[in-house]
């Protein structure tokens, strides 16, 4: 089974392919560590020859759940996919979540994949209200020749629709 999660920040993506990776037993990649070098004194951006190879090598395998906001250049993820899922989660919903992993990783109660500042808070709100006038029209427009795979959905909590 090869899953593909697509949503703006905030929308329950990583949640929702956790769900999933441990429900179904698949390998979760989040998109975001193939784009960045996780390093202890800060990420680093990957080239894009690394960063195409590494997701290259991913969808490759037999089964795998892949999750990000990124489009423009998983194409082949989409094409790949059994299933994709779209998560179309009302803007306050996840400016509330923003805020909520903001506050709960900057407490030190749950760890994040990056350092959490008032810098990154207000780039995510950013993306955040981006995403819905730019990448959502692009991401609607890429998916339409795929739409019999297309899953979308307003609420994480529907995993066994999603499976069937």
């Amino acid at each position: 089974m090869k899953i593909h999660i697509i949503g703006s920040v905030g929308s329950g993506k990583s949640t929702l392919g956790r769900r999933m990776s441990a429900e179904m037993d698949i390998p979760l990649y989040e998109l975001d560590n193939v784009v960045w070098h996780r390093h202890e004194n800060g990420d680093i951006r990957n080239s894009p020859e690394v960063r195409d190879e590494e997701f290259t090598r991913i969808i490759n395998q037999k089964d795998w759940i892949i999750e990000g906001v990124h489009h423009t250049w998983t194409t082949k993820g989409f094409q790949e996919a059994d299933i994709i899922i779209y998560l179309d989660t009302p803007i306050a919903v996840r400016n509330w979540r923003i805020l909520k992993r903001f506050t709960v990783q900057k407490l030190g109660f749950e760890k994040g994949n990056y350092k959490q500042t008032w810098s990154m808070l207000k780039k995510m709100y950013q993306w955040n209200y981006q995403f819905e006038r730019v990448s959502k029209p692009e991401i609607m427009t890429m998916l339409k020749p795929l739409e019999e795979k297309v899953k979308i959905m307003t609420d994480i909590n529907s995993i066994k629709e999603i499976t069937r």
